[in-house]
């Protein structure tokens, strides 16, 4: 909502900047018309084609960014030449002029209409100035275009877009109505302006520069996060008393614990099953197509195997996939991987094995179906209907009577009356088992620089590069503190020698690390301590009651699972061999 804002008075102030000159002419030539049937028809044509001409480019854009690592280097030369044009008036001269030509066109058609057709005449002339001021970028919309084209375009993208266009009609609607007086005032504004419009311009292509060239991920890395899980998890609390279809997000990066379910009353239809072809091949089944699943309830979950909410999904899914396949049930796992090593297929066959999942499998690694879909979180489930219609979606975890609900909804609206079930007689261990929710005072953490926080070692992180660490005499809570030699990564923390360790401050009934051996598959042995003992009956599934372990896949690893009460205590790692790669913490 913030960008949105910000867009709107960016748009305002677009006025007091030397490129809106091209617009003022068309919009003060109309200053005497009546503003309901002159004047508001050229804002609403001028608004509208900006944002439609400025939208069109930034998908386009987006689209490049997402498609490849190529098309990530054509979006960032693509910003460039827009920093450079508001860096050097010259260039922007020589991108304007084409969409200068076609504006003059168009504003000779318009003078030609009759009285009769002043409302359209006048909307005409706003679609012209539309396009001559399409080019004239401000900061804010350098904002605005380079999140959309590296993080894709979504409705937040639109919604500042428009804001922006809205923000600027609403600035040249007030000086139109002002009239000379409003000219002359922006003529004296553009000595300043141009001096802003240049800074932005340098200002783009430094940004440019550093993306290019990773610097602002290792200057973020540099700048310890803020402890705020506890207070983030004390709202998760106090908001869970709160409706079901309005509960809070708890989002680590795109992992979501809790998120919104559909309305459960109707089933309302809520779009289509998109197409299923963009999956890189299928593990426990032949290629699927939604032509072929008609006829059948389809459950589509989303989900990556390190993920822990993920993970505590599996239960239900597994559950529903058996109780009612002979009905017409249908369960689709979609594995879209968020770290590198969920890429490796047989990383992913290891892992169904391990978890006895026997449903078919897409391996979504160009993120083909999650685009089709929308969709933004892991884990999340869309169940279909018999006709194609998508008719429920969950987002996180919980929710599983409710998506039950539908499931035997939908079979039986498809003909088929199914017994009912207590969705609490589905059991799990391990990893698996459901978290303490009331307990959970510590929130996901990342090792690897691009999105560490709360990283506590009085050393600062250098980059890619070996350094040694040490842990501070005391942590706070949701802390953490590296020991021994690292070499930090933007993605994982690898350790450079034996002895290395990890310590974090916690406050949760059970801790995991996703973890992976060394880089030519060598097992590497670990220790754990919980407050400076071996663990003893608050061992994990994959930790010995003295605390011993070895990292032989790369996967989840379960360390902690506090026997008895929850309260805040330090976990500690060491890492007796070299080579181990540390991606994230998260907790249950």
């Amino acid at each position: 909502m913030s960008l949105i804002v910000i867009a709107f008075l960016g748009g305002a102030f677009t006025v007091l900047s030397p490129c809106i000159l091209p617009v003022v002419p068309f919009v003060f030539a109309r200053s005497d018309k009546p503003f309901v049937t002159d004047r508001l028809p050229l804002l609403v044509g001028l608004a509208g084609t900006f944002a439609l001409a400025t939208g069109l480019g930034l998908a386009g854009l987006a689209g490049a960014a997402q498609l490849s690592q190529y098309g990530r280097w054509i979006a960032l030369a693509t910003l460039a030449l827009f920093g450079a044009a508001l860096l050097f008036p010259s260039v922007a001269d020589r991108l304007t002029r084409p969409l200068s030509a076609l504006a003059d066109r168009i504003v000779a058609r318009s003078e030609t209409q009759g009285a009769t057709r002043r409302i359209a005449s006048s909307m005409l002339l706003g679609a012209a100035t539309g396009l001559l001021w399409a080019p004239c970028a401000g900061p804010i919309l350098g904002v605005i275009l380079t999140g959309a084209a590296l993080h894709g375009a979504n409705w937040h993208t639109a919604a500042a877009l428009a804001a922006y266009a809205a923000g600027a009609a609403s600035s040249l609607a007030i000086a139109s109505s002002l009239g000379k007086r409003a000219l002359d005032t922006v003529k004296r504004s553009l000595g300043i302006g141009e001096h802003v419009r240049r800074a932005m311009g340098a200002l783009v292509l430094l940004t440019v520069a550093a993306i290019a060239t990773g610097l602002d991920t290792r200057v973020l890395a540099l700048i310890p996060g803020a402890p705020t899980n506890g207070i983030e998890s004390r709202l998760v609390g106090a908001l869970k008393t709160k409706q079901a279809t309005h509960q809070v997000t708890h989002v680590r990066g795109q992992r979501a614990r809790i998120m919104r379910v559909s309305t459960q009353a109707a089933l309302p239809v809520q779009g289509r099953l998109p197409s299923l072809d963009g999956a890189t091949t299928w593990l426990n089944s032949a290629p699927l197509s939604a032509n072929e699943l008609r006829g059948k309830v389809v459950v589509v979950n989303f989900w990556t195997y390190s993920c822990i909410n993920c993970l505590r999904t599996l239960p239900y899914l597994k559950t529903w996939a058996q109780r009612y396949a002979d009905d017409g049930l249908v369960v689709i796992g979609v594995h879209t991987p968020e770290f590198g090593f969920e890429r490796d297929t047989g990383n992913v066959k290891r892992a169904l094995a391990n978890l006895n999942i026997r449903y078919p499998v897409a391996i979504d690694n160009d993120y083909g179906i999650w685009r089709a879909f929308g969709n933004q979180y892991w884990p999340a489930f869309y169940i279909v209907d018999a006709q194609g219609r998508v008719r429920f979606h969950h987002f996180g975890e919980g929710g599983y009577g409710e998506a039950e609900d539908a499931i035997r909804s939908l079979l039986a609206d498809n003909g088929k009356t199914t017994p009912m079930h207590d969705a609490q007689a589905v059991q799990a261990s391990g990893a698996q088992a459901a978290a303490d929710a009331a307990n959970i005072g510590s929130g996901e953490t990342y090792v690897g620089y691009k999105q560490a926080q709360g990283f506590a070692s009085p050393q600062r992180v250098r980059p890619d590069a070996i350094e040694t660490y040490s842990l501070p005499t005391q942590l706070a809570l949701n802390e953490w503190a590296l020991a021994g030699q690292w070499n930090v990564g933007g993605e994982a923390a690898v350790t450079a020698g034996p002895r290395a360790g990890i310590a974090y401050r916690f406050h949760a009934r059970d801790l995991h690390l996703v973890l992976a051996p060394s880089a030519d598959g060598k097992p590497v042995r670990f220790r754990v301590t919980i407050d400076g003992a071996a663990p003893g009956a608050s061992h994990g599934a994959d930790v010995a009651a003295d605390g011993s372990g070895v990292v032989t896949s790369a996967r989840l690893y379960q360390l902690v699972r506090q026997s008895g009460a929850v309260e805040d205590r330090t976990f500690q790692i060491e890492f007796l061999d070299s080579g181990a790669q540390a991606y994230s913490f998260t907790f249950g």
